[in-house]
Parts: C-alpha cells; structure tokens; sequence
C-alpha cells in the first residue's frame, strides 16, 4: 500500500517535476529549505502546503536532474524516441487509420555486419555511425513520419497513415532509406561503410491492430530480410508468420533429433572426369521428421546454426562419413576419401584437431581421407587466430583441404597456400575462367552442379579433374551409396588402409 501511494504521488506531481532542472536546481537548493523551515514555525494547514510545495524542489535539486520527465522516451546517444515511444506512435496512427485514413505501417532497419564495424573502429568512431544513421534516416523520411532507435544498431519506423501507402510504395521508402546510408560516414582517418537490411509490415497484414504487434510484425519481416543477405527487404504476410512459427518448432526438435538418429549423412558421390572412377563422396545431413518427412537442409541447417548445434551436427557428419569408409573398405569398395562440410564456428572450436585426431584413430584409417571442406568466405575475409592454428593443424595432420564455392569469395592466393588447400570447388559455370589458374597454382579442381553428359564432357575438354552433381548421382543414404557404386564400377577395389599414428 505504501508503495502504491507513494507511486500515485510521484504521477501526480510528475508535470511538474519533468520541467523542473537547469536554473531551477539552484532555486530548489535555496527555496525548498525555506519552505520546510516555515512548515514547521507554522504548522497546521500551510505547513502541508509548503511541505507539497517543497517536495518536487528537493528531488530536484538532490538527483541534478528532471523527475518522470517524457524525456525517459527517448535514447541517450541519438536523441530518437525508443521502443515504448514507436509503440504509442503506432497506436496512435492505427487509431486513426480506424477513424477513416489508409494505410499505416512500421518498418525495422537493422544495420548489416554491426559487429564487424565495432571491431575495427572504437567506442567513440561507433557511437558517431550510429548517431549519423540515425541522422540519414530522418532526414529520409516523411514530415508525418516517426523514428526511433529500438537497441544496438536498430531503428523503428512508424510510417504515417496516407492513402498511397501500399507495398509498393513502401518497398520504395525502404529503398530510398538504404540509398541514405550509401555515403561513407567519415570516422576519424578512416570511413565506415553501412549497409542495412529492411522488413515492414503493413497495417492491413498485421495478426493484431495494436503497435506491438505491427511493431512484431515488421520484426519478423526483417529477419527474414537478413536471411536472404545484406540490403534486402522483405515485407510481413501471413506465410511468413507459417514458416517463422515451423522453424521454431524445428528448433525445439533439432536436439532431440540429433541424438534419435534422425539427422544422419547422405553420400553424393564424385567422380574422376578422366576414367570415371569414384574419387570419393561429400557427406551431406538430411533430416528424416517422424510426421514430415524428409526436411530440406535449406530449412534445417540455419535453425541449428540459430540454435547453436552446427558442432553437433558436425560431430554426426564427420562419424557417419568414417563409419561409411570403413564399411566400404570391408566390402571391397574404392571410395578413397569423404568430404565433410565445417562452418566457420566449428572450425574456431579449438578442441577439433583433437577430435576429429581420435574419430579417425576409432575407424582406424589415416587422415588423408577425410577431407575439410571450407568456404572460401571464411579464408577470404580477416579470421579468428583459432580458425588459423586449425586449418593449419589439419593440415599438418594429413587431412585435405578443399575450398568450396571457390569464385565468390574472392580469397586471395597468399591464402590459398598459406593453408595448403589442395583441392577447389566450382560451379561449372566458372570453370573455363579458373581452371588455368588453379593449374597454375597446383591445385585439383572438382566441377558442381554438373547435370548432363554433355557438361561432363565440357569439363574434361577444360581439364577439369572431377565433378560432383545430380547428373552423376544424387545424396543418397550409406546403403543406395554402397549400391550405386556396385552397379557402375564394378571393378573397384578397396584402397590400401596405410593408416598413420596419431
């Protein structure tokens, strides 16, 4: 109860408080023990008077600033409004939307790579690219138009009702916002360049006619915005809420999913272009669901990275792909080597080099049959010290080193060599502009995506040395695998098992 009256209290006197600070601090220093001195001479009826008066001069003075201002609505470092602020916006203009106007709308801007601008620039350089966004943005907007930072590097929208305000048009502001970012913000000796991703959802598609839930709304619409790669916008729709709500309920089967036995390797093989023999296999996860069937890895894969299980998973590719060789080795089968994919996380665990050291030695075969396969993104841009001491470690161990999707990371030859990659994976479209090159370099080169005869002979025309893709064999699980390749090389024989001491 007494918190209660003291909350009722402060709301009462809170317009009066709010404007009090500055001058007034001096006033409340010198006034508020006058008025209390006089209470108590007086006493009775004037007394409570003067004490009521003194009291909002007393906080003041004491705290150096306004009490229960409007100004708590607002964001220290850019001065915008933030989340509770953008939601009274917003409910105030689906109010009047409901009064007769059209449209309405919240969009969520999100600068793209934020982490990546704080590690090279420092608190202060930060805090100017995120004031001067803040700037760009406004000075990009309508008159009617409200903007607030939500957290970090994200800004709120409340778009204004208008009677032109539909998809198009908002896709257009979106637009217009990104192209205000596109100028270098000057940060000391250097420039930082912004990008940002953009979702919004429109009044008329939100599940809910309140702020919150536009402001959610638009929310999801940027994640998936983020999920199609920098500077893209989507905008929100009922379909998007669907496939939000299955990837959450995948992410609370992955686990459960992992340890089942659900998620296991399909081998895709991959051929000599030159005799036409297997030259070995990729291991890929697919996800057999009880009720749904066989999920996507489009659809799984960045669940379990969001969910933190892409080590996991890892684990599970790497023992289903030794396991396949060793079988295969049994039955008198020539599959010399399984590629297992690594993402740039899992190849900053510094306990790998370790375990996959001990997977081999329990499958006894030697670690030049295990192939890592790296993106050529994560050895192009500036990696981790951990990345390094393990591709290096791998190296040295005996395992490959193939770069997959080599073309679209720009990864420079210095890198290339420094973590003795032997092997490039291309699409067949690049390969008559980059084989001479890895030629040159002493590399292998393994054509994907390859589909029809008609390319496989392309390829070999180019001195590609093997392919990959649906025109020679799709995933398959371990035993269709085993199948496949009885039936078109009959002739194979096992490899030697020279297995070397870890």
């Amino acid at each position: 109860m007494r918190s209660t009256a003291r909350t009722h209290l402060l709301q009462g006197w809170a317009p009066i408080l709010g404007r009090i600070g500055g001058p007034a601090r001096l006033l409340g220093q010198v006034l508020a023990p006058l008025l209390l001195l006089g209470a108590l001479l007086l006493g009775g009826t004037p007394a409570v008077a003067m004490v009521a008066a003194a009291l909002p001069l007393t906080i003041a003075a004491a705290l150096g600033r306004p009490i229960l201002s409007t100004c708590t609505l607002r964001d220290s470092l850019t001065g915008l409004g933030d989340r509770r602020s953008l939601t009274a916006v917003l409910d105030r203009m689906l109010l009047r939307r409901h009064g007769g106007a059209q449209g309405a709308a919240a969009m969520v801007i999100e600068i793209d790579g934020f982490k990546r601008i704080e590690q090279r620039h420092d608190r202060l350089a930060v805090e100017r690219v995120l004031r001067v966004v803040g700037e760009r943005l406004q000075d990009g907007l309508r008159a009617d138009d409200s903007l607030s930072r939500l957290d970090g590097p994200c800004y709120g929208v409340a778009l204004a009702p208008d009677r032109r305000l539909d998809l198009e048009t908002a896709i257009q502001l979106g637009q217009r916002l990104q192209q205000a970012l596109a100028e270098p913000i000057e940060v000391g000796d250097t420039q930082a360049h912004v990008t940002a991703s953009v979702g919004f959802a429109l009044a008329g598609t939100s599940p809910s006619s309140d702020g919150t839930a536009l402001l959610q709304a638009a929310t999801l619409a940027l994640i998936e915005a983020q999920r199609g790669g920098a500077a893209s916008i989507r905008s929100y729709s009922s379909a998007m809420q669907h496939r939000v709500s299955i990837r959450n309920s995948l992410s609370d089967e992955i686990a459960a999913a992992l340890d089942r036995g659900d998620i296991t390797a399909h081998f895709q093989p991959q051929i000599s272009i030159p005799d036409g023999r297997v030259s070995g296999v990729e291991a890929l996860a697919r996800w057999h669901h009880p009720d749904r069937g066989l999920i996507p890895p489009a659809e799984f894969l960045p669940v379990a990275e969001q969910a933190g299980l892409m080590g996991r998973l890892g684990e599970v590719m790497v023992q289903d792909g030794l396991n396949a060789l060793r079988l295969w080795d049994a039955a008198g089968l020539a599959v010399p080597r399984v590629a297992v994919n690594f993402s740039q996380s899992e190849l900053a665990d510094p306990r790998l080099i370790d375990r996959l050291a001990w997977e081999l030695d329990r499958f006894d075969l030697s670690p030049d049959r295990l192939v890592i396969e790296v993106l050529e993104t994560v050895v192009a841009q500036r990696i981790e010290d951990m990345v390094v001491r393990n591709l290096s470690g791998l190296a040295r161990l005996g395992c490959r080193l193939d770069l997959d999707d080599f073309g679209t990371g720009h990864a420079a030859i210095t890198a290339i060599r420094r973590f003795s990659i032997q092997r490039i994976k291309i699409d067949r479209s690049f390969v008559s502009r980059i084989d001479s090159d890895a030629e040159r370099l002493g590399l292998e080169t393994l054509a994907e995506g390859v589909e029809t005869q008609g390319e496989r002979e392309m390829l070999a025309k180019l001195g590609c040395g093997h392919a990959q893709g649906f025109g020679i064999a799709r995933p398959l699980p371990r035993p269709e695998a085993e199948a496949w390749i009885r039936a078109r090389l009959p002739d194979a024989t096992a490899p030697d098992r020279a297995r070397r001491a870890i």
